[in-house]
């Protein structure tokens, strides 16, 4: 089977943070809530650094779901926000997917709460109608490692590609003469074992 390897494109992906919100984040059990919470983070500083159009949206966030973590809405204070009343897939949202849509990408960069459903629905959906879609796997999260699994195997199957936030910034960053200290400071920040190369580099500089 032929495969194309297309990378993430910084001028051609946008960013979709998916119901990201308190009361699903208490569901998450295939990560601890610190690394959990880092990945998230961590993914939105990459968004941030390369300018990539992110939008968010939550999922009945008046009802037990809450509201979406406040760091991400702090993160992203003019990004596209979508409250859903109901919709459990957000590409059944009309003017969620107008807002992917209007960007004018073609590749989606996605993370969400659960895995399983509030990722793998619109991932499905957006494969179907022609997008590439990479998958962010550690800034999603769910219930357990069997369901965490069979939801990876599903949108790998359609298609999707899974990666992870590190992955996803270094394909982005392409060659570290970009900026070293930028890029190098956003992973030393999320991945303390970065951070002592950083350190030793810095050093060896001086």
């Amino acid at each position: 089977m032929s495969f194309n390897y297309n990378r993430l494109d910084k001028d051609d992906v946008v960013l979709l943070m998916v119901d990201h919100q308190s009361g699903l984040l208490s569901l998450v059990r295939d990560f601890s809530p610190d690394d959990f919470r880092n990945n998230v983070l961590a993914l939105a500083d990459i968004a941030k650094f390369f300018d990539i159009p992110s939008i968010l949206t939550t999922s009945f966030e008046d009802g037990p779901n809450g509201p979406m973590v406040p760091e991400l809405k702090e993160m992203f204070p003019d990004a596209p926000y979508f409250a859903r009343p109901g919709q459990i897939n957000c590409w059944d949202n009309e003017d969620f997917v107008k807002a992917v849509k209007a960007t004018g990408k073609k590749q989606i960069l996605i993370a969400g709460v659960v895995t399983d459903v509030c990722v793998a629905f619109p991932t499905l959906s957006a494969l179907a109608e022609g997008y590439e879609v990479f998958v962010v796997t550690d800034a999603s999260g769910t219930f357990n490692l069997t369901t965490r699994d069979a939801a990876w195997s599903r949108m790998e199957q359609a298609g999707a590609q899974l990666m992870n936030w590190f992955s996803v910034g270094c394909e982005l960053h392409r060659d570290w003469r970009n900026d070293i200290e930028g890029f190098g400071g956003i992973l030393a920040k999320h991945l303390p074992q970065y951070a002592n190369l950083i350190q030793s580099y810095t050093a060896q500089k001086g």
